[in-house]
């Protein structure tokens, strides 16, 4: 039986600590907040609820997995999980709009004709079926196994490349071989498989940026994104996304970890025969470990061991969110989605603003979440609504920053009544949660939020992986391999326990 110290109470550091402590292990989890959860927060005032991270699970065979193995109550006997059905609209700048059902793909295909035109539905059919083919490929050397030293065959993109029309007898022989092809990326795919339905392109571009990559960038591999979504379906946990963090919770209680609240760590503890040894407390205390586990940033681990990330290059930039509560006055329309999409009218003013510095577009892509939960709201006569925007991490932290906040914060809202009808007058009051908040919250840069691993691209878009250069001290959550998200944070976990428990031995999760 290990000593083990688990920094941050965050989904990731919870799901490993909720396994090692089966296993028998003595674990203390040390959090600078006051509370567990990471990114995933709940928001209350005036009998108004509102998600501020994600609002929606996918792929929850993750914590039915967990739960299953930390103790007797599934996961449906600890929270209430519905599926999200419609899975989401979609508001394109032209006016028209799609609603999607819910792991349907018959019903995705008649709706995308309906909007986009005939043939649509099956030209979004073709890019999920590669995206299958990408998730057959990549799912477990990508999720389920631990980030192998050798790279190599995570680094080249597994999306299938487009066959070319068939050549016959001598035009086939005057061809010759094909010269290679560039790497393809989310935007080419956009253009060249799905440009005769513009609306199709914005569609995928949505599925990488909302995760905070570049669509100009982005491997296309990405397309096992919008995949496992209408595969797997996306799911609600009533009373907020927060009551699965609140249930991980309780279900470590139960397995007898002890929680530290406003315990920062200051420094990780090596020794002298080089292995993490403990924690060093920010308030002048110490705890001895035999194991160390961070659920920090990457940046942050870097500075409570400098040794564990050896000579590695840094990541890439990754941008943040800002976030919009809405109180409103009236119920809920009886068609309302619970998640819309409004796609700005600008995206390539909105992605040179993300990624590249320039000014901000006069309208951005905005998600829209409109949960039909009552325990989100004060009574039926009201709604709560949740905004939500991909911006440049760090934004809005200069001096006088409060006040661009507050007018990008408008340009939202003004894009949201697309989806709202008669917003604006609707509200009661606001809040607005820029990434100075969620700065606080996680630790992170800047407020930054990581997305999930990608292969391709060289592997730009791997995680760190859980081993570090420090024996003894492992890296688990959204900044550690397979990477952000509820869903990839429970897979860390599965990781990182795995690698403890059995050593070198462990092949992965099963």
């Amino acid at each position: 039986m290990a000593e083990i110290a688990v920094i941050g109470a965050g989904m990731g550091a919870m799901a490993a600590a909720a396994r090692l402590a089966l296993a028998g292990h003595r674990v203390t989890v040390y959090e600078r907040t006051g509370t567990h959860g990471g990114g995933v927060r709940r928001l209350e005032r005036d009998g108004f609820g509102f998600d501020t991270g994600p609002g929606v699970l996918y792929l929850p065979a993750v914590y039915r997995d967990l739960f299953l193995k930390t103790g007797r109550r599934k996961l449906e006997k600890c929270v209430d999980l519905v599926p999200v059905d419609p899975a989401e609209r979609h508001v394109f700048p032209d006016g028209s709009a799609a609603t999607l059902p819910n792991a349907s793909r018959a019903g995705v295909v008649r709706a995308l004709d309906a909007a986009a035109g005939p043939g649509a539905g099956e030209a979004w059919t073709a890019l999920l079926d590669r995206g299958r083919l990408v998730w057959e490929a990549a799912r477990r050397p990508l999720l389920e196994e631990p980030l192998p030293a050798d790279r190599g065959a995570l680094a080249a993109d597994p999306y299938p490349a487009a066959a070319p029309p068939a050549a016959r007898g001598l035009l086939r022989r005057l061809r010759g071989p094909r010269p290679a092809a560039p790497p393809a990326t989310v935007a080419g795919v956009g253009a060249g498989e799905l440009g005769a339905y513009p609306a199709l392109g914005l569609m995928f571009a949505q599925h990488a940026l909302a995760y905070g990559f570049d669509p100009r960038h982005a491997p296309a591999g990405a397309a096992m994104l919008p995949y496992v979504q209408e595969t797997f379906g996306g799911w609600y946990v009533r009373g907020g996304v927060r009551a699965l963090a609140d249930a991980l919770y309780e279900r470590c209680l139960e397995r007898g970890i002890a929680f530290a609240f406003g315990a920062e760590v200051a420094a990780v503890r090596v020794g002298g025969d080089g292995r993490a040894a403990g924690v060093e407390l920010a308030g002048g205390g110490r705890a001895d470990a035999d194991v160390v586990i961070a659920g920090v940033p990457r940046a942050r681990l870097a500075e409570l061991a400098p040794r564990a990330w050896g000579r590695e290059a840094p990541g890439r930039a990754v941008p943040a969110r800002m976030t919009v509560c809405l109180a409103l006055r009236g119920g809920r329309d009886p068609d309302a989605v619970h998640r819309t999409v409004v796609h700005s009218p600008d995206a390539a003013r909105e992605l040179a603003w993300i990624f590249d510095g320039e000014e901000p577009p006069p309208a951005p892509t905005v998600t829209v979440l409109r949960p039909d939960d009552p325990a989100q709201r004060p009574d039926d006569g009201h709604e709560a609504v949740t905004l939500t925007a991909v911006v440049p991490a760090g934004a809005w932290a200069a001096e006088g920053g409060e006040r661009a906040a507050e007018a990008f914060a408008d340009r939202m809202a003004a894009a949201a009544g697309r989806a709202v009808p008669g917003l604006a007058e609707r509200v009661l009051w606001r809040e607005v949660r820029t990434p100075a908040d969620t700065a606080a919250e996680t630790g992170a840069p800047g407020g930054a939020v990581p997305g999930p691993a990608l292969a391709g691209a060289g592997g730009a878009y791997l995680a760190p992986p859980n081993t570090t250069a420090v024996p003894g001290l492992y890296a688990v959550g959204g900044w550690a391999h397979p990477g952000g998200g509820l869903a990839h944070a429970g897979m860390s976990g599965a990781l990182v326990a795995g690698l403890i428990t059995e050593g070198a031995d462990f092949r992965g999760s099963r």
